[in-house]
């Protein structure tokens, strides 16, 4: 792997590892966040923006691959306005902008169920993100659709805890096309994210996908 690899979303559960698995390819990585981040790996370049003010009037390093990690939630967020900016207007705004700047390759994680019809916000607003990016003109767009994420959370989330106790217990009982539905650790996805190799078009990816990419990997 060459060139130039962004993180957007460097220090939630996904973005954090992403960095340092890109870290070991050979490449170069540039972190984006709106707060300081230690202990980064030598070849990894930490840029802080305001990302409101990126919002109005930014612009981005010349890139070949940008992957997007934000995420948060309508509670952490304070309303639905303020997820949609986080998850919608930050996240589209970094692709265009990367585009501009010469990525030709964009992975974006979001979540599975995500559909722009759906009745439920949060899906909602991730699948408006998803059908946003793929108007832009990227030669390689990678969509990652995992469920609950297995991790540990600088912020506490309540819910997502209790989720993540009983995880292993329920997702004995998904099988078949219910798989998906699997709760996956996020250094599974991360690695998957990191290590799958572009083969140009649109492709959606799902928890065997980050499963049997990882486990065949570190055998």
């Amino acid at each position: 792997m060459s060139g130039v690899s962004l993180v957007i979303g460097s220090t939630g559960l996904i973005g954090k590892k992403l960095i340092f698995e890109l870290a070991k390819k050979d490449s170069e990585v540039i972190a984006i966040s709106r707060r300081s981040i230690s202990n980064l790996p030598e070849n990894v370049t930490l840029l802080n923006l305001n990302f409101d003010d990126f919002l109005d009037n930014g612009s981005l390093p010349s890139c070949d691959h940008i992957y997007i990690c934000l995420g948060t939630t309508i509670k952490k967020a304070g309303s639905q306005s303020e997820f949609k900016k986080v998850d919608f207007d930050y996240s589209v705004s970094f692709a265009r902008k990367a585009r501009e700047a010469g990525a030709t390759k964009i992975s974006l994680v979001s979540s599975v169920g995500a559909n722009p019809y759906a009745k439920n916000f949060y899906l909602k607003i991730k699948g408006e993100v998803e059908e946003e990016i793929k108007k832009i003109d990227f030669q390689s767009i990678n969509i990652f659709r995992p469920s609950l994420l297995i991790g540990h959370r600088e912020e506490r989330r309540f819910l997502e805890k209790i989720g993540q106790n009983l995880s292993s217990f329920i997702n004995f009982f998904l099988i078949g096309s219910l798989r998906k539905y699997r709760s996956i650790k996020s250094s599974y996805v991360a690695y998957c994210m990191a290590n799958y190799e572009q083969s140009g078009g649109i492709k959606y990816f799902y928890f065997d996908d980050f499963n049997n990419n990882f486990e065949r990997e570190n055998q």
